[in-house]
């Protein structure tokens, strides 16, 4: 049995899921789905024996990246998580790497998700613009807190973790996943590097495979 934490990005909204989504349409409360993007990822992790916890990140316009990080690690310190495969999507590659600079002893594999992959000292809109975009040009992507917010990290805590990228080559994110690319063909050590023909949202339109992939990092990646 496998632990695996499970982070979104900024909270998907329903319609957005609903026009991707391979599955049956998803209805929330709040038109927002939040850590519950992951619930398909859950239920096929826990019919395979596994555990999963996928949280739901507070509001980014309250809240910041510092908070989200240290949401994530209260969580592994008060469940005793070890061993635990931390997956990322989209922002949430911003989030597992603060973690895991933090709690390097507890995690067992990084999972990115065409996810932000920063270096120390880059906020989410830095490698935007570090891949010739306009943050701003992105729907719905604001300059919230935890977007714009530098994550200062030490490499080498987590320099020996092995690391999962899984880049959507349909993804509408091609500037930022551009940037992980390159990063990784320049220093591929500890990497495995796999690719989808899915959108940014795998999730919703490649289900399967994201459960799959994400099985098979217990075990094979």
């Amino acid at each position: 049995m496998a632990t695996y934490v499970l982070v979104h990005g900024g909270s998907i909204a329903e319609d957005t899921w609903n026009r991707l989504t391979a599955g049956s349409p998803v209805h929330t409360g709040d038109g927002r789905l939040g850590g519950r993007c992951w619930d398909g990822t859950v239920a096929a992790l826990a019919a395979a024996g596994h555990r999963a916890f996928a949280p739901t990140l507070p509001d980014e316009h309250r809240s910041t990246l510092a908070n989200h990080i240290g949401q994530i690690v209260s969580l592994i310190r008060e469940q005793d998580l070890r061993d635990v495969i931390l997956v990322g999507h989209s922002y949430g590659g911003m989030v597992i790497t603060g973690v895991a600079a933090r709690v390097p002893d507890r995690i067992r594999r990084l999972v990115y998700i065409d996810a932000a992959l920063p270096d120390p000292g880059q906020s989410l809109f830095d490698i935007i613009r570090a891949g010739g975009c306009d943050p701003l040009s992105f729907a719905g992507l604001e300059p919230a807190p935890p977007y714009v917010e530098k994550l200062q990290f030490d490499p080498e805590k987590i320099s020996g973790i092995p690391k999962t990228y899984i880049l959507c080559t349909k993804s509408g994110f091609a500037s930022v996943t551009r940037i992980a690319r390159e990063k990784i063909a320049a220093d591929s050590r500890g990497w495995t590097y796999l690719e989808l023909p899915a959108s940014h949202v795998p999730m919703a339109d490649m289900p399967e495979e994201v459960y799959r992939l994400l099985g098979e990092s217990y075990t094979v990646l």
